[in-house]
Parts: C-alpha cells; structure tokens; sequence
C-alpha cells in the first residue's frame, strides 16, 4: 500500500496531539475526582451517546457491521478500551510530561510491531532511529539520574504507559487494513461508532473490575463535569476522527512521528494550568527521541 504526506495529512495528524495533550492535563487534574479505569467508561460512553444519532443504524440486526463484529471489537479493545485507561492509570503516578515523553517511544513499538506482526521492512536507519528513541525513553524512566541507570527507579504509571504504546502501536496497524464493510469504512461516524460501541463495552467491563476491586469514589463537581465534557468530545470524537484519517493516508509509520509532537503541547499546557515546569532531562529525551525519529524517517 502506497502512503503519502500531503498538507492534509499533516493538518489531520497534528490535531490529535494537541487534543491529546489535553487529555493528559485533564486526567491528571481528574485523578482524585474519579478513578482511573471509571473515568475511560464515562469518557466513552459519552461519546457513544454523541455518536449514536449520527451512525446508530450500524447496531441493527442485519446491518454489515456483524460480519465482521470481532474485527471492530479487537479495535475496541486496543484502541479504546486498554490504551486510554492505562494513560488514565499512568497519570495516578506519573506527570502528563512524563507519560506523553514515555508515549514518544511510539514510533520504537510501530516499527516492531509492523516487523513483527505485519510484514512490515526494517532498515538500519530505523534500527538506528530505534536506538535514540530507546535511548531517551530511558531517560525519561531514570529521571535523568545515570549513575543510578542500573537501579533503574520504576515508576508504574511509566510502565502502564508503555503498555499503552505497545496497545496503540498494534491498533494503528490493524486500522490500515482494508477489510471490512465498505459502507461502514467510507463514513467516518460509522467507522468510529462501530469502533467505540465494542470499547465501551470493554471499559465497562474493566470499570466494573475496578469498582468491585477497589474502594475509590467519584466526587461530583464541575470540573469533573467539564473534565469528562473535554476528554469524551476532543481526544476522543474528533482526535480518533482525524487520526484514523490521517493514518489511512500517510500509513502508521509517518503517523508516528506527529505522536511526537504531544509532549511539546503537554509541557506547555503543564506549565500553564499545572505549574509543573518541564525539568532538563525532558529536553534531553525529547531531543534523543526526535533524533531516533528523523534518522529513522530518511530514505
């Protein structure tokens, strides 16, 4: 399949780290309002409210979608229902800086998973790119602290937030397949729908796993109303929107290069609504990441 970068591409593929690091702002001034894995469930099940007026056909007996229920629900799944509750999770313990920097390691995990699982070719200047994207993830992991790199200080929110990756890396794959219904694929609402209508179900699933597990509470205000207002309308409908477009057209590699552009947007919304000012070692590790990515983008 041939992709290219065209102007559109770009605009379609800019829009979501800023939307996104939005939502790393929001989920962390949320964390002691709701838990995390609740507020994934609310986030999406406002968004399949939204949706339903605009594609709700595609849940009728006999619609195209049932066919091919287990592709749309494995979508769900990565896209929807693991990696957002796991950044939501990540934000528990870690900086929005933080985990957008960790997120920076996507095109590491894009590159290993279309080797791995798609076909995809690897060239050395992607091994190379690899290497510095390595490289400034473990910064990132070490808060800048090399002489204790062997005592690697782990925190849980990096870790959850590199399962998130690896969960996006294979959903953004799997979203440039061909296959499946035509009516469903060429509308945006309906391809979305059928993506967000199976990831509630898995976030209220995991939701409810939390709320037996776990003795956390929800506390009602207007932030968390505006909070859940932002998170379900902004990085959810129109980032998925515009990213599902933007991967379709420039493919999941070059698509990882504008993931990027995230902790750019996060420090700065840090600094001004969380007064959480980046630290030197962020500036290392982003140079090192963006380093891995220019090396490996280079025919």
């Amino acid at each position: 399949m041939h992709y290219r970068l065209t102007p559109r591409a770009a605009i379609l593929l800019t829009i979501p780290p800023i939307l996104w690091a939005g939502n790393a702002i929001v989920g962390r001034m949320l964390h002691e309002l709701v838990p995390p894995i609740l507020l994934n469930f609310l986030r999406w099940a406002i968004a399949l409210v939204l949706l339903l007026p605009l594609a709700g056909p595609i849940f009728r007996p006999g619609s195209s979608l049932w066919p091919h229920w287990r592709r749309f629900a494995i979508l769900g799944l990565l896209g929807i229902g693991m990696y957002n509750a796991l950044q939501y999770l990540a934000l528990q313990s870690s900086t929005p800086i933080n985990v957008t920097l960790v997120a920076s390691g996507m095109p590491v995990w894009m590159m290993l998973t279309g080797w791995l699982f798609f076909g995809a070719g690897v060239s050395r200047r992607q091994i190379i790119g690899a290497i510095l994207s390595i490289a400034g993830v473990l910064v990132v992991l070490a808060r800048g602290e090399f002489a204790h790199l062997m005592e690697l200080r782990l925190v849980a929110g990096d870790m959850f937030m590199i399962l998130a990756t690896i969960a996006w890396s294979l959903y953004s794959w799997l979203l440039i397949r061909t296959t499946g219904p035509a009516d469903i694929r060429s509308h945006w609402a309906n391809f979305l729908l059928a993506q967000v209508g199976f990831g509630a179900i898995w976030s209220g699933a995991f939701a409810a796993g939390e709320w037996t597990l776990s003795t956390a509470a929800i506390h009602w205000n207007s932030t968390l109303i505006a909070g859940l207002a932002y998170v379900a309308i902004g990085p959810a409908i129109i980032a998925f929107r515009c990213w599902g477009a933007g991967v379709q057209e420039a493919g999941p590699s070059i698509g990882a290069f504008f993931v990027n552009l995230t902790p750019l947007f996060t420090a700065l919304f840090s600094s001004l609504f969380l007064h959480e000012a980046p630290q030197p070692y962020h500036a290392l590790a982003f140079i090192l990441i963006v380093s891995g990515i220019i090396v490996s983008s280079r025919k």
